[in-house]
């Protein structure tokens, strides 16, 4: 874990809002810059930061930028709560509080020399994001890189025209929808339906994985099935964090706490765990 940007893990730093991206109809995206006496700090794709909004509350939301920039955070949001909302009507040159960077990376090290298959369903795209750009900076390290993407509808694929870039600098592009619209010539069904067939080698593969549990939990079957060893698997889960630093206990899962011993985890890990629904 990299080091936190302040001496005190529990002081917002100061950054102002460069620009925002709408994503989709209730997605966007942050692009932050430290404010006055603020500083840069390095991060690990996986990690995550806690933005605060001045007068409203703080929320977890994941690093998706890339890791080889860090002069500026980038955050991909959906506006789900009182916190999010707020944030979505925040404007350019608008100030948030940053505390972080917490938890663990994905295991790009530990993927050097294999086959990655990443897996991302709706908005977990977006913890993915960075990994897949680090991937794909030091693309002569790895095997085959494939992204298997499941989303609602096509109007909910996040970053749709960047993985299309991103496909001409070798990445193996599979992007499903659970409803298909008018015009739409891509895959319909879960992203479960396109494990099967994805190209990689499943005894010499690392899978990355973000999205609802349930998806996750359908997702490593079918990759089992395929013969990925469960040591080879790791995911990013999402709970209630409130202090970022195994204090509250609001995100423990079992004996973890997702915000200091994730969010990131090998899945034979924390396999038991998962297995207990509303756990």
């Amino acid at each position: 874990m990299l080091p936190v940007a302040h001496a005190d893990p529990m002081l917002p730093l100061p950054y102002r809002i460069r620009r925002r991206t709408r994503e989709t109809a209730d997605t966007f995206t942050l692009e932050l810059v430290p404010a006055d006496g603020a500083c840069l700090f390095g991060f690990a794709p996986g990690q995550f930061n806690m933005l605060y909004v001045f007068g409203v509350g703080e929320v977890a939301i994941s690093l998706c930028g890339n890791p080889a920039r860090p002069e500026s955070l980038f955050h991909t949001v959906r506006a789900v709560g009182v916190v999010t909302e707020a944030m979505s009507k925040l404007k350019r040159g608008a100030m948030l509080g940053v505390r972080g960077p917490f938890g663990s990376g994905w295991p790009l090290e530990e993927a050097r020399g294999k086959d990655v298959v990443i897996i991302a369903g709706g908005i977990g795209m977006a913890p993915l994001r960075g990994a897949l750009l680090e991937l794909l900076r030091r693309r002569k390290e790895y095997g085959r890189i494939a992204l298997i993407y499941g989303a609602r509808t096509p109007g909910d694929v996040l970053y749709e025209q960047e993985l299309e870039r991103l496909r001409e600098r070798g990445l193996d592009l599979s992007i499903t929808v659970d409803h298909g619209v008018a015009g739409w010539r891509g895959h319909v069904g879960v992203v479960t339906t396109l494990i099967p067939r994805a190209p990689f080698d499943p005894h010499h593969c690392v899978a990355l994985m973000c999205g609802p549990e349930i998806m996750m939990r359908f997702a490593t079957r079918e990759l089992q099935k395929r013969g990925v060893p469960d040591d080879a698997i790791f995911l990013s889960i999402e709970r209630n964090m409130k202090c970022a630093v195994g204090f509250c206990g609001h995100c423990q899962l079992g004996p973890e706490f997702i915000c200091k011993d994730g969010p990131v985890f090998r899945y034979d890990r924390v396999a038991r765990w998962l297995a207990i629904n509303e756990l």
